[in-house]
């Protein structure tokens, strides 16, 4: 935790690893050597002597609804509107938004598929892969809205197969530059500062407060199940769970 990253590019200059992920590696490694040691392999688990870190939980920001005109406004005027409206109603990771590619639009069906997304190697490449669950090789269902400002963005590079192509290299956007821009829009705006990542809770937050259920918000998040999604989103879960309080107060009061 306080040196684990080999990486020292990533991690905004942290050389230590956050407490979910050397968890999670702890938790990788006692089933594994649990596993050796069922199969006799060895004679007792070593990580039965280590204790894994408490997930350090941080409060999710969001981009507030009375914030999201004047962000797609700003984006707007940067000629990135499409890119950051489907973000917003989509939750797609970044590395998904610049894989995305006109053929993966369905205009008669309006939905989107994501089957695929740029990650970095250990060597700081880009490699296109499979999402990194089946779970999250998904379909997702679009506006109409959504639908008809990827068009009209097509137009502006009909003959470019990705859907949002660097102006500059007319090759995909690096996922890291969705970033910047991000920061830019927020700049122009004149807003506090969220992770581009916070547009995607953002999505997940507004859709629950808004009478999405949790399966569906999970299935187009790409979540492994449900449940995770109730445990990220607690904060918006209990919203809806405050609201069914006072409509069963509301029903009970009438019935006595």
């Amino acid at each position: 935790m306080e040196s684990g990253r080999t990486n020292r590019k990533s991690g905004h200059g942290n050389p230590g690893l956050s407490s979910a992920t050397v968890r999670s590696l702890h938790l990788m490694l006692h089933n594994a050597l649990n596993r050796a040691v069922k199969e006799r392999l060895i004679l007792r688990n070593p990580t039965e002597d280590r204790i894994a870190p408490k997930v350090q939980k941080f409060e999710m920001q969001i981009l507030q609804p009375e914030h999201i005109k004047t962000y797609l406004d700003a984006a707007e005027k940067r000629g990135l509107l499409p890119m950051f409206y489907l973000e917003l109603v989509s939750g797609l990771r970044k590395g998904e938004l610049t894989a995305f590619l006109w053929s993966d639009l369905d205009i008669t069906n309006r939905t989107i598929s994501v089957s695929k997304q740029y990650v970095k190697n250990p060597n700081g490449e880009l490699t296109l892969s499979r999402p990194k669950t089946e779970t999250s090789v998904r379909k997702i269902s679009i506006s109409q809205e959504a639908v008809d400002l990827l068009v009209a963005e097509h137009k502006r590079h009909p003959n470019n197969p990705y859907m949002f192509p660097s102006p500059i290299t007319r090759e995909m956007y690096h996922p890291d530059s969705t970033v910047k821009l991000h920061k830019k829009i927020l700049k122009d705006a004149g807003l506090p500062h969220i992770r581009s990542h916070d547009l995607r809770h953002t999505f997940a937050t507004l859709a629950l407060q808004n009478g999405v259920d949790v399966k569906t918000v999970s299935s187009m998040l790409g979540h492994y199940d449900a449940g995770f999604t109730l445990r990220t989103y607690t904060h918006a879960t209990r919203q809806k769970q405050d609201e069914a309080a006072q409509t069963m107060g509301s029903f009970m009061a009438q019935v006595m």
